[in-house]
């Protein structure tokens, strides 16, 4: 749990008023590389014994998980049993993304519940898309769905997300004025403080490129590409058939792009499993599931810089993530509509909306 140690540091950091960016803990000598509102929520982990707030941790993010299963069956219209919903998380807790969230003591989980509950409530809900405003100021990565909202027509909802992002930084400039300066203006952009760009726990469209040229620094070979992709998912996410593939579209564009995704931010598979499940794509479903279990990239030589010289064959090994994102890009933006997505029927034409439930069915 060396994420754990990271937030309870920074939580001591806050609250006994030290320099929130000047430490490192752990062995791998681990920063903070969060805003400060976020350094701020997590005080109370500096008042739990070290045991007791792994454990704490350890349920809370199994109770996220199994959350985070109800709110993809929400999202991707599957019916919502106990049953069901209990055997899923058991089996998502093997997923590589989820495993490594739980082992690490990370908030991915927290972060997709935040975003998933809050776009998934009915259209017109009360202070609908603030959840996702606070998520952003809690690990910027998630301000990406507010573009997603403006991109599908949903300006009110982005806007009250902007809202919620600019009151954690507000919040975190009152609190930590000094800290919040630094973070904004200097940290933000040491994307190095988070870790080594070319090793295969980045799964991040700059991890691939990186172990692919052999080049710590791929630079313009990397920015470019990224540019393009961010572009291009944000306008397939704009275009495409329906909520639940414009928001994976949004989610997998933004851990494809982001200079530095590590495995477990990859939680989004979750939701994933569930809309191909809801499509009547089982095989897809498992396929996938599959691939998220396989820890492929665990198996290649992981110690200094030999990540850095794989041969080729071992490439789309060290890279499954990323190179799934880029097949799911075109194929969940162009996908035909399922049972969940028909038109209601006419009145009169009963008949006609049967048959187009049978197709989609049969699809």
């Amino acid at each position: 749990m060396a994420d754990t140690l990271v937030y309870r540091a920074e939580g001591s950091a806050v609250a006994n008023g030290s320099d929130l960016y000047g430490f490192t803990v752990t062995e791998w000598q681990l920063p903070a590389t969060y805003p400060p509102f976020a350094a701020i929520l997590f005080v109370p982990t500096a008042w739990l014994p070290l045991g007791a707030l792994k454990a704490v941790f350890l349920v809370g993010n199994v109770a996220l998980l199994a959350l985070l299963v109800r709110l993809s069956c929400r999202l991707a219209g599957l019916p919502v049993r106990a049953a069901p919903v209990c055997a899923a998380t058991a089996l998502a807790l093997w997923l590589e993304p989820v495993f490594q969230t739980v082992l690490f003591g990370q908030i991915n989980l927290a972060l997709a519940c935040l975003v998933l509950w809050d776009l998934t409530r009915p259209p017109g809900a009360l202070g609908k898309g603030f959840a996702l405003g606070v998520a952003a100021g809690i690990k910027l990565t998630p301000a990406v769905f507010i573009a997603y909202l403006f991109l599908r027509g949903r300006p009110r909802e982005a806007c009250t997300a902007l809202g919620g992002l600019a009151g954690t930084v507000l919040f975190g400039a009152l609190v930590l004025p000094a800290a919040s300066t630094e973070f904004f203006t200097r940290r933000v952009f040491e994307t190095g403080r988070v870790g080594k760009a070319w090793i295969v726990d980045n799964q991040s469209l700059q991890g691939l490129i990186a172990r692919l040229l052999h080049e710590a620094a791929p630079g313009a070979a990397w920015a470019v590409p990224a540019a393009l992709t961010a572009g291009a998912g944000l306008w397939l996410a704009r275009r495409a058939p329906g909520e639940p593939r414009a928001l994976l579209l949004t989610a997998f564009t933004a851990v494809l792009v982001s200079p530095i995704s590590w495995s477990h931010h990859w939680v989004w598979c979750v939701p994933l499993i569930a809309l191909l499940v809801a499509e009547g794509r089982p095989r897809a479903a498992v396929a996938v599931a599959v691939l998220f279990t396989a820890r492929t990239f665990w198996l290649l030589p992981h110690q200094g810089d030999l990540d850095l010289r794989l041969p080729w064959w071992q490439q789309p090994l060290a890279a499954p993530y990323p190179l799934l994102a880029l097949a799911l890009l075109p194929l969940l933006s162009t996908h035909p509509r399922t049972r969940t997505e028909l038109p209601a029927p006419r009145a009169g034409a009963e008949g006609e909306a049967v048959a187009r439930v049978g197709a989609a069915g049969g699809a």
